[in-house]
C-alpha cells in the first residue's frame, strides 16, 4: 500500500512539472468562459454582419439569446477539451516503457495491475473535476446572465457528455497497455470513437452506442427524452469497465 501510494504521488508530482495540470485548468476555464461570452456576442456579430448579408439578399432579424443558446456551445466546445485531453495523456503508458522508469516502480513491488489502476484512476479523477469545474463557470455565467431553468434536463445532459469522456479514456488506457507508442495510441482510441460514431449512424443499434451519449444536447429543448439514453448508459458503463479490466489482465503478459 505504501508503494502504491507513493506511485499515486509521483503521478501527482509529475502532473505539476509537466505542466498538464496548468494546461488542463487553463482550457476548462477557456471553454467555460467562451460558452456565455460567444453566446452574449452572437447579437452583436449578426448586427456586424447585417450590411453584408443584406447585400446577398439575405434579412437579418433580431437574434435573441438565452441560457440555451450558452449551453448549446458548451456541448459544441466539450468534445475539443476531450481532444485536448486524450492528447495530453496519450503518453502516460508508453513513457513509462521507453523511459524505463516503470520497471524501477515494479522492482520495489508494486503489481502490475496497481499500476494500471493508478494511472487509470487519476486520469479519471482529472477528467472528472476538469469537466465539472467547465461546467460550473458555464453555469455561473448563465445563472447571472439569464436563467438557466429554461434548460430541461441539464444535469442528465451534461452527465452524458461526461459518462462518454470516462469510455474514452478507459479505451485509452486499454491501448496504453497494448500500444509501444503514443501514436499507437492515439490511433487505437480515435478508431474506437470513430467505431461507435460509424455504428451510431445506423437506427437500429444507434441507441445502444456510447455514441449516442454525444447528442445529450437535445435533452435540453426537449427534443429526446430521459429514457432514450438508458440503453446508451449501461452498454458504455459495461464496455469502459471491460477495457479498464481487460487493460488489468493484459498488463501482465506485456513485455515492459
Amino acid at each position: 500500500m505504501k508503494t502504491w501510494c507513493a506511485f499515486l504521488k509521483k503521478e501527482w508530482m509529475e502532473t505539476i512539472r509537466s505542466g498538464r495540470l496548468m494546461i488542463l485548468l487553463l482550457i476548462f476555464l477557456l471553454f467555460g468562459i467562451m460558452n456565455p461570452a460567444i453566446a452574449k456576442l452572437i447579437p452583436w456579430l449578426m448586427e456586424v454582419m447585417s450590411d453584408s448579408l443584406e447585400g446577398s439578399g439575405l434579412i437579418v432579424t433580431e437574434v435573441q439569446v438565452d441560457a440555451i443558446t450558452s449551453w448549446t456551445q458548451f456541448f459544441k466546445n466539450i468534445p475539443m477539451a476531450l481532444i485536448i485531453f486524450v492528447l495530453l495523456y496519450s503518453n502516460t503508458f508508453t513513457g513509462e516503457y521507453q523511459s524505463g522508469t516503470l520497471i524501477l516502480v515494479l522492482t520495489k513491488g508494486l503489481d502490475r495491475w496497481k499500476v494500471v489502476a493508478a494511472k487509470a484512476g487519476w486520469m479519471l479523477v482529472l477528467w472528472t473535476a476538469g469537466y465539472w469545474f467547465c461546467y460550473g463557470i458555464t453555469y455561473g455565467y448563465n445563472a447571472y446572465f439569464w436563467d438557466n431553468s429554461i434548460a430541461s434536463n441539464l444535469v442528465e445532459a451534461a452527465a452524458c457528455w461526461w459518462l462518454f469522456g470516462i469510455w474514452t479514456i478507459a479505451v485509452m488506457v486499454l491501448f496504453s497497455v497494448l500500444a509501444h507508442n503514443s501514436t499507437g495510441v492515439l490511433l487505437g482510441t480515435g478508431g474506437g470513437v470513430f467505431a461507435v460514431y460509424l455504428a451510431g449512424l445506423f437506427p437500429k443499434i444507434a441507441p445502444y452506442m456510447p455514441a449516442k451519449l454525444m447528442d445529450s444536447a437535445s435533452l435540453l429543448g426537449g427534443i429526446s427524452q430521459e429514457g432514450d439514453y438508458k440503453k446508451s448508459i449501461w452498454i458504455t458503463i459495461v464496455t469502459a469497465a471491460a477495457c479498464i479490466a481487460a487493460g488489468l489482465k493484459m498488463i501482465d503478459k506485456k513485455k515492459i
